[in-house]
């Protein structure tokens, strides 16, 4: 749930803290005290768009922070996809505002504002006039009933999903295979050169890295050569050499080996020092003549050096790449000789796939029926709880002309809220005040399915008094009891029902004004109530009603 609000610099505030509470957050205050400012605050700190003029006057930065406690292991599990871990069981969304560009930030770590989106996503759920709005639209009731029914339709809705993925693939290779005869003959002329000019090449697997090496040994050869013939000098060749000395040196100790042992052992080891040396010489003779090549040996190594790497270029990073590639186009090139035989087999793979997914749309499409005929009752019977007094609600199912990842149902809420009136779309009956209730009417009966645990309303209570504002403030107490719900409202009959009741104030100091936010006691809430209902004069009668309503709220909890 939303533990925490820090606001700081955003229009009319200076700097606010607030802790909200479980259950059923209420905020009041007068008009232009600046509840939409906190409001969009939350909004803003989820990654909403904003304009510099949202800022503080004077001030160089806004900044907002969210600090959200992690009390369900599904949740959990569903940011740690994201790679964001709770410490300490808490989640810090932040985001810090300034001219032309923002910083966001997840538990102090720096994160592109989609990854913010994401996050927001499975911790809270917004809902204002905009996101009454998106009930107009098909794709959002067809969201809607399948989060309704996930539980009965989840299994065939990724069988469907599978399916059309299949499907998809098999139709996009048969449209590309599907070309004209000029354009076929244009393809294979192109595969045949590339193939004689790999398979010509005569590649062999490790060649380049010999040649390269042979390359900068020829390169560099008279540096070395010169180092080599030289060394050889000093061990070998010369009458002061290394060899000439130490052939000295056993001459010297052959009588001495004899007459004494400790000699005798020194000169055993010289005379494996002299057959060393000879080895060394003998290799080092080795590499010498090893170093010695023609121009036309040099030339041929860089030909065939340079050839390699322009069909590395063409085709590959490297030789087994090469071949690789090579390989594919022999594939294609044997497809495109027996093209019709292959774009037979893609015809039969593609008509089986759709075959498929028929059968997987058209189970999803029964399961769908099904389960809309009892979402449909349980709306319809939220909708008269608020004050809906006649209405029919039903789900009308149509088929798209086309299949789509989610199978091809057309799904249309049909509401009628006149008695002898038939049903009609949604978007051609509802108004906005109908769609905030039809909203919430749907927010309760998913409520035990609603896996977001922090739910915000506003204009909650546009275009609504008396009994159905009654009606309204019922239903967000149910809600409340599976959800955190914060909730902007102008009515006392809503404000009531709260489990936590802050108020919006605006005050002027030192001729700037500023905008905050405190959680009220009991009696505060009453007389913020009786504020609500009395208007600009409150009388102690007003203030009884007041009670009396707060009273009444509390034993309907």
């Amino acid at each position: 749930m939303l533990q925490n609000l820090h606001v700081k610099n955003l229009a009319l505030i200076d700097e606010i803290e607030v802790d909200f509470k479980e259950g059923l957050n209420i905020l009041t205050g007068e008009t232009g005290a600046g509840k939409s400012i906190i409001l969009g605050s939350v909004s803003l700190a989820l990654g909403a768009r904003y304009s510099t003029d949202i800022l503080r006057k004077g001030a160089q930065y806004g900044f907002v922070e969210l600090t959200f406690s992690i009390e369900n292991e599904k949740q959990e599990k569903q940011l740690n996809k994201l790679d964001i871990y709770p410490e300490e069981g808490e989640v810090v969304l932040s985001r810090r505002l300034m001219e032309g560009r923002s910083t966001s930030k997840i538990n102090g770590e720096t994160v592109p504002i989609s990854l913010l989106k994401e996050a927001a996503g499975i911790l809270i759920d917004i809902h204002g006039q905009h996101e009454h709005q998106s009930l107009l639209y098909k794709k959002k009731q067809l969201e809607i009933l399948d989060n309704f029914a996930a539980d009965k339709i989840q299994k065939t809705a990724e069988q469907v999903k599978a399916a059309y993925a299949e499907y998809k693939k098999w139709k996009k290779e048969l449209e590309q295979a599907d070309k004209d005869e000029a354009e076929r003959a244009k393809e294979l002329s192109f595969l045949e050169f590339e193939i004689k000019e790999i398979t010509e090449a005569g590649l062999r697997k490790g060649e380049d890295e010999e040649l390269e090496e042979a390359y900068r040994r020829m390169v560099n050869s008279q540096k070395i050569v010169a180092g080599v013939n030289e060394a050889h000098g000093h061990t070998s060749e010369s009458s002061d050499s290394a060899s000439e000395s130490i052939s000295r040196a056993i001459r010297c100790l052959a009588d001495a080996a004899g007459m004494d042992e400790q000699a005798g052992g020194l000169y055993e080891q010289l005379i494996e020092i002299d057959s060393l040396l000879n080895d060394f010489n003998w290799e080092l003779s080795a590499y010498s003549k090893s170093l010695d090549f023609s121009e036309e040996e040099f030339a041929q190594t860089e030909e065939r050096l340079n050839e390699i790497n322009r069909l590395k270029i063409k085709y590959g990073n490297s030789i087994e790449e090469i071949q690789t590639y090579c390989k594919e186009k022999e594939e294609r090139l044997k497809v495109l000789n027996d093209y019709d035989c292959y774009l037979e087999q893609l015809r039969s793979s593609l008509q089986k796939a759709e075959d498929e997914l028929d059968k997987q749309t058209k189970k999803l499409t029964d399961l769908r029926q099904k389960e809309s005929a009892v979402f449909a009752k349980k709306i319809q019977g939220g909708l008269k709880d608020l004050n809906f007094a006649n209405v029919q609600f039903e789900i009308a199912f149509d088929l798209l002309p086309e299949y789509t990842s989610s199978g091809r149902d057309d799904v249309e809420f049909m509401i009628s809220m006149n008695p002898g009136e038939p049903v009609k779309p949604l978007s051609e009956v509802a108004s906005g005040g109908e769609l905030s209730r039809i909203m919430l009417a749907i927010k309760t009966v998913m409520a035990d399915k609603d896996e977001i645990p922090t739910l915000i309303f506003d204009e909650i209570d546009v275009g609504i008094s008396g009994r159905t504002a009654q009606k309204v403030s019922e239903k967000m107490a149910v809600i409340g009891r599976s959800h955190q719900v914060i909730c902007i409202t102008h009515l006392a009959q809503i404000a009531a029902m709260a489990d936590a009741h802050y108020v919006i104030e605006k005050t002027v100091e030192n001729e700037r004004t500023r905008t905050g936010i405190r959680l009220l006691s009991n009696e505060e809430s009453v007389d913020e109530l009786a504020r609500i209902l009395g208007g600009a004069k409150i009388t102690e009668a007003v203030r009884e009603n007041a009670r009396e309503m707060k009273e009444l709220a509390k034993s309907s909890h």
